[in-house]
């Protein structure tokens, strides 16, 4: 008998709150293993996080250096 059915019969014989929990714990299973594969493929395909952020950038219009604008700097230092 496989893992798989073995799983199977185990599921059938819980009441239905628990099979619930069991698939919300599959699922939860399922997600982490997404994750954990696409952090790997991000790693493998060498992903900047330039370039994942390349999308954002200069979407905000704002002061390009904002050390220049004085009165941003009012209250710092002494």
């Amino acid at each position: 008998m496989s893992i798989e059915e073995i799983i199977i019969d185990k599921v059938r014989i819980l009441p239905p709150d628990k099979q619930q929990e069991a698939l919300d714990f599959v699922e939860f299973l399922l997600a982490k293993m997404q994750k954990q594969e696409l952090s790997a493929q991000e790693i493998k395909s060498g992903v900047s996080a330039f370039t994942l952020a390349q999308e954002y950038i200069r979407c905000v219009e704002a002061a390009t250096d904002l050390s220049t604008n004085k009165d941003y700097m009012d209250g710092y230092g002494s």
